[in-house]
């Protein structure tokens, strides 16, 4: 392994001026500088992560902020963090987790601290108060997510309208005509998070132009919940046949309550979800769904960054990944009672 005195010895300095070069601490001379990056460069030295500074006073950390707020799915938001990481490694960069609900104040503090060249934001709101902070920052950024403005960002998200209106148009090709969203938990929207609202106005959207009697419905993330929804719906809409869930941990409760109540899925009711793949193929019966991408997101979120951090100017503001559903076996054309 290469060591600093290694560096040194071949850019015939110290291995002091090698650490300041590195540090950025003290000012070192035009000459000085470059006979060490060469020196570097041949002999394939690599700092620490606490020294990756040369010539350009960059840490190589990423800021990933994902606040851990209530409603929020720990398990989905850290597939989309380990995927950051990941990709973040194939670029030679740490990431800094930042799950405090800090707001601006947060990615401020850590920006005039230097410990993070840029940041990733997760969790973007319709009106997002980060937003102002971001357009101005001396530090680029990524969001995972869509705000009611994108202008001066740039933001990477699946398609959640299009997932709404995915769903819907399934449902209503196979024959169903009244139709449900069982959304994310309450708190979700009233803070105006963007993908929830979306995936509702989608839904919605797509029920008006096909002619279907629709209806949306945040839940609560409980097993309680999903059993007390469950009857709700079939109190209040007893024509229901399709149901759109769009809320991971209670994906399989609300099924197994309709199956309580006598109901066969699909037979009876067909159901559809917006998840992650293996959610939807290790239920104990496949389910119908549209895919949260969330390893091709953060991937693409981290090559944005990087692009921005190389100084191109041909970084999208928007990238918008398709909807995709794969149909399973919980949708089927309504049963119709014989005459």
């Amino acid at each position: 392994m290469v060591k600093i005195t290694d560096v040194a010895r071949h850019a015939n300095v110290s291995p002091s001026t090698v650490s300041y070069a590195l540090s950025g601490k003290r000012p070192i001379s035009p000459e000085t500088r470059r006979r060490i990056e060469d020196s570097i460069r041949e002999l394939g030295y690599r700092p620490h992560a606490g020294a990756r500074s040369l010539a350009s006073s960059r840490s190589r950390v990423i800021g990933l902020v994902l606040p851990l707020r209530k409603g929020i799915h720990v398990p989905v938001v850290m597939q989309f963090a380990t995927s950051v990481l990941t990709a973040a490694r194939e670029h030679d960069h740490d990431v800094l987790l930042l799950t405090q609900n800090e707001g601006e104040e947060g990615i401020n503090r850590v920006a005039q601290s230097a410990m993070a060249d840029a940041f990733i934001i997760m969790d973007v709101e319709t009106d997002d108060r980060r937003l102002p902070l971001l357009r101005v920052l001396d530090r680029p950024s990524v969001l995972i997510g869509f705000p009611s403005d994108t202008a001066g960002l740039t933001c990477v998200d699946l398609d959640f309208a299009g997932a709404g209106e995915a769903c819907v148009e399934h449902l209503a090709a196979l024959g169903h005509r009244t139709v449900a969203l069982v959304g994310s938990p309450p708190e979700v929207y009233v803070r105006g998070t963007g993908f929830a609202r979306r995936v509702a106005a989608g839904f919605t959207a797509a029920a008006d132009r096909l002619g279907l009697r629709s209806s949306v419905h945040p839940c609560p993330e409980t097993p309680a919940a999903a059993r007390a929804m469950a009857e709700q719906l079939l109190r209040e809409q007893p024509g229901l046949t399709g149901v759109v869930v769009h809320n991971e941990p209670i994906t399989q409760p609300l099924i197994s309550a309709f199956q309580a109540m006598g109901l066969r899925v699909p037979e009876d009711l067909s159901v559809t979800a917006i998840c992650p793949d293996e959610t939807a193929e290790q239920a104990p019966v496949p389910i119908t769904s549209v895919s949260i991408p969330s390893v091709e997101i953060g991937t693409r979120a981290v090559e944005l960054l990087m692009a921005k951090l190389a100084g191109r100017d041909d970084v999208p503001e928007t990238t918008v990944l398709s909807a995709v559903l794969t149909p399973r076996a919980t949708t089927a054309p309504p049963v119709v009672a014989a005459p």
